[in-house]
């Protein structure tokens, strides 16, 4: 059996024998409308399970209250929590986020930008893929602009368009974490890189170089190995590190997942942590703190990124220019006893 069509505003309408533009009218509280229809009209409305089109709506007042938010991933603790802090200040505003994971892909991430415009979405978030870096393809944010739509990036910007922009400083935050590990007594630094070519893994690296060479110890390539991000993948490259006729006596991961799994590693090759390898990773992920030792880490303020994004897309709804705002938080190292080695007396207060 067939379920009962939807009521609509004609049915209304017919019951009241006015047109539908009245029953509009009374079900949005016009004052031209009689006090005494209108409550009749939403009594009735109520009563026959009568539900407003939200698409039908967002076309009259020109907002949808949707919004859009494209990340590179949901793999990782970091980009949970930046959606974690757009949500909790905007849905307390009514508004609705649709979430795409573009996997560093362009192609998906124009897919996905083109579907939002025509969802008449009121902003978009958007964390640029690595691929829309590589291509120098913009056209697809330029629409957005073009659009007068808020257009917010979240964690990595796209500095070739007048968009606001939110992230934190990697280069900063991996340039503080080895300087750790070299106060705490490193000599030989080793350093788990992510994939070649993703901005936040070269400027992490960039940092982990710097600091090198402000503290006059040589870059050895040997010390330098790729993951892509997983446990798993740090698994290989962390045995042939310790298999070295001098292995490393500290590891860097590129975040915490690498880093947890090289602690794996080095415990079951017997090697003691921090005695003999103090390791740290990056993002400050909820796991690191209850390892064993506590992992360090570099603090990314994921909630913080998301939560001050919402508040450069508000001004931009208040303001008759783009916004074009850029802020760059600076990270906050987070030590724990996997580097706690030789602090007491060699790392400053």
């Amino acid at each position: 059996m067939n379920a009962n069509p939807p009521i609509t505003i004609k049915h209304i309408a017919r019951k009241f024998k006015c047109s539908p533009s009245t029953v509009s009218r009374a079900l949005n509280n016009h004052p031209l409308i009689n006090e005494d229809t209108r409550r009749n009209i939403q009594e009735y409305a109520q009563q026959v399970g009568y539900q407003r089109n939200s698409v039908a709506l967002s076309l009259l007042n020109q907002k949808s209250a949707m919004l859009g938010v494209i990340v590179p991933s949901l793999n990782h603790f970091h980009e949970t929590a930046m959606i974690e802090g757009l949500q909790h200040v905007l849905q307390a505003r009514g508004y609705m986020l649709t979430i795409c994971v573009t996997n560093e892909s362009y192609a998906l991430e124009k897919e996905y930008v083109d579907k939002l415009l025509a969802n008449r979405v009121e902003g978009i978030f958007l964390s640029v893929a690595q691929e829309t870096y590589d291509s120098g393809h913009s056209d697809h944010l330029a629409n957005v602009l073009k659009r007068q739509i808020p257009l917010i990036f979240i964690d990595r910007e796209y500095n070739s368009l007048p968009a606001g922009s939110i992230t934190v400083d990697d280069y900063w935050g991996a340039f503080e974490a080895t300087e750790h590990l070299i106060l705490s007594g490193g000599k030989r630094i080793a350093h788990l890189k992510g994939p070649n070519g993703l901005t936040l893994c070269e400027r992490r690296f960039q940092g982990y170089k710097d600091c090198l060479h402000k503290h006059n110890i040589s870059i050895d390539e040997s010390l330098i190995i790729n993951t892509n991000f997983k446990a798993d993948s740090a698994i290989g490259p962390m045995r042939s590190l310790m298999a070295l006729e001098n292995p490393p006596d500290s590891v860097f991961g590129v975040n915490d997942v690498v880093a947890s799994a090289a602690m794996q590693v080095i415990r079951e090759m017997g090697f003691s942590i921090p005695d003999q390898v103090a390791v740290i990773g990056f993002d400050n992920s909820p796991f690191s703190a209850y390892l064993n030792p506590g992992l360090s880490t570099v603090n990314r303020f994921g909630k913080l990124i998301g939560e001050k994004a919402t508040g450069l897309f508000l001004d931009a709804l208040e303001r008759e220019k783009e916004q074009q705002e850029t802020i760059v938080l600076r990270p906050e190292l987070v030590i724990r006893n996997s580097t706690l080695r030789y602090y007491d007396r060699t790392y400053p207060n």
